[in-house]
């Protein structure tokens, strides 16, 4: 038997950056279905790890990233995504959710074989966790309506790939498996 774990992508985002208009369109879109996915994950004890990028802070602690984001552009995409008490958090520095962090050493230690992908940017740093996840053995799922986009198209693309070439599971967020498999 299997373990999943929620993987939550670079939701805490203060959106004062290049292409923070055309992010926070599709984030408006998305979050329902990250926060939901998260409170499912809650209710059926599932682990949920937050990965985020610490915006060149080397320095940065889990409060100051959450602090950073909320007094940003956009608190109303951040207050009902905020990591709770119980949720694990890892501050990463480039794209992939893998590179230099210990992620992959704690998906070991809890004994988890496939991971959802949440958050932002599809085009971005979920498709280069999902190709990081996938050259680890891991099985990948990504609910297409709980991860937001820069460019529709490259999103689009983006979610092909991970389909065809990674095999991923590319499913709604309500029906995408989170507790225990067979």
């Amino acid at each position: 038997m299997g373990r999943t774990a929620l993987i939550v992508i670079d939701m805490l985002n203060p959106y004062e950056h290049e292409d923070a208009d055309r992010l926070t369109k599709s984030v408006e879109r998305a979050l329902p279905a990250v926060s939901g996915l998260r409170d499912r994950a809650r209710d059926e004890d599932v682990l949920t790890i937050y990965v985020n990028d610490n915006h060149g802070d080397w320095e940065s602690s889990r409060q100051e990233l959450v602090d950073g984001a909320l007094d940003g552009a956009r608190r109303d995409l951040v207050e009902p995504i905020v990591p709770r008490d119980e949720d694990l958090f890892i501050a990463k520095t480039r794209h992939s959710i893998f590179y230099a962090t210990p992620l992959e050493y704690i998906l070991g230690q809890e004994e988890i074989d496939r991971i959802v992908l949440s958050g932002q940017v599809t085009e971005q740093c979920i498709l280069y966790s999902a190709l990081d996840a996938y050259i680890r053995h891991l099985d990948v799922s990504v609910p297409r309506d709980a991860v937001a986009h820069i460019f529709e198209n490259l999103a689009e693309a983006s979610l092909t790939m991970m389909e065809r070439n990674m095999h991923a599971e590319v499913c709604e967020a309500e029906e995408c498996r989170l507790g225990e498999r067979q």
